[in-house]
């Protein structure tokens, strides 16, 4: 007889919590007519702003477009090498190939799963012109020993904070570190526009040419064109992208943002019951928090152990799949893909902790929308798999 899963109703992985109030602003939004580029997409960029205590805040369609936008603004140039990890979404390095540049891959930290410095100082040649850091699950890189490498090589900087909205490191906040700051507010992120993603820099120049790039290139956005001041002529100053935020997406997060202390308590109850519960399985649980910083935590990562479970983590997920219970996997290393191994040459073997984190993980739901019956559907199904 066919054993009964442990749900009925299949538990999906990173479905947000969308509450009342941000289906109301939706629809106020909706009514006022203004639903491209407007009034909601300044306020929103004023609210990271003041978040992020930075000068400039440019709110975009994707982090993908953030990452893109600002290796076209800091000027990178056709061959130049941009270093970054093998240990992130596809988006990072696909943004360095649709600048021009040369995805350069350094292995991680086993533990943290952040790139490591050390093998960042091994791949710069005389064409590096980029570090961009990945501030991964939302535990922040080591920016110190970032920054003093890209100060002693005269090489920029533009952290990867898809999963670090609230991610601080000795007191400073992630995206502030290096030139520019790239974030997500896709639909599986702590902050979500469903959609969605922002810029941040103190450099006027480098803010200019973001804002104009990420709307076809001219020198006046929708809303100053048609706002009550009086129609305003624009003139096509580079070739750019349709990158904005429209006010729908702004709307969201202009009721999701001012919840995200809520959120993340929420996050670190979920956290903390995992860790315990999960002690005493063959699993590697995640690495605790540096001192003197803060964790985002965005993905709950687990590494199976191959061998004590008796299992590949492949065989983890499916038999998590049928106890309807989802996962993700964060990341199949990017060095193993198709793309990045016809293209660049890469193959197994070159990043070993990147390849052992990547056989290994996988990301169990996490979300302020889990009820504590989900979360303990979550712990009995893993146990029962493991067990």
């Amino acid at each position: 007889m066919k054993k009964k899963p442990i749900r009925e109703n299949y538990l999906v992985f990173g479905s947000p919590l969308i509450e009342d109030e941000v289906i109301e602003e939706v629809v106020d939004t909706i009514k006022s007519c203004w639903i491209g580029t407007g009034p909601r997409v300044n306020q929103f960029e004023n609210m990271i702003s003041e978040y992020k205590d930075i000068k400039h805040a440019m709110a975009l369609n994707s982090c993908t477009a953030g990452l893109h936008l600002a290796l076209l603004a800091i000027g990178i140039n056709p061959g130049d090498e941009v270093i970054t990890t093998p240990m992130t979404f596809c988006a990072t390095a696909n943004s360095i190939v649709h600048a021009g540049g040369v995805p350069v891959f350094a292995d991680v930290e086993k533990d943290t799963m952040n790139i490591d410095p050390e093998e960042i100082e091994k791949k710069i040649t005389n064409k590096t012109k980029v570090i961009i850091p990945v501030h991964f699950a939302g535990r922040p890189c080591n920016m110190d020993a970032i920054m003093k490498i890209a100060e002693r090589h005269r090489l920029k900087v533009i952290e990867d904070c898809a999963h670090a909205i609230e991610t601080t490191y000795k007191g400073k906040k992630a995206g502030t570190f290096g030139d520019i700051g790239c974030f997500s507010f896709y639909v599986t992120k702590n902050i979500i526009t469903g959609e969605g993603g922002m810029a941040i820099t103190d450099n006027d120049e480098y803010a200019t040419k973001i804002k104009i790039l990420g709307l076809h290139g001219m020198s006046k956005d929708a809303w100053k064109r048609f706002s009550d001041d009086g129609y305003k002529h624009y003139q096509v100053i580079y070739p750019g992208y349709k990158y904005n935020m429209t006010d729908l997406q702004a709307a969201i997060g202009l009721k999701q943002f001012p919840l995200v202390e809520k959120y993340s308590k929420r996050r670190k109850e979920i956290w903390d019951q995992y860790n315990q519960a999960f002690l005493n399985l063959p699993v590697t649980i995640p690495a605790e928090e540096e001192e003197n910083t803060r964790h985002a935590l965005h993905l709950y990562t687990l590494f199976v152990d191959i061998e004590k479970a008796n299992m590949s983590r492949d065989e983890f997920l499916m038999a998590l799949h049928k106890e309807n219970i989802g996962t993700g996997v964060h990341y199949i290393a990017l060095h193993l893909h198709p793309y990045y191994r016809s293209r660049y040459g890469y193959k197994r073997g070159d990043f070993p902790n990147a390849e052992y984190i990547s056989d290994r993980t996988v990301s169990l739901p996490l979300s302020p929308k889990l009820t504590d019956s989900d979360v303990q559907d979550v712990i009995r199904a893993v146990k029962k798999v493991l067990k």
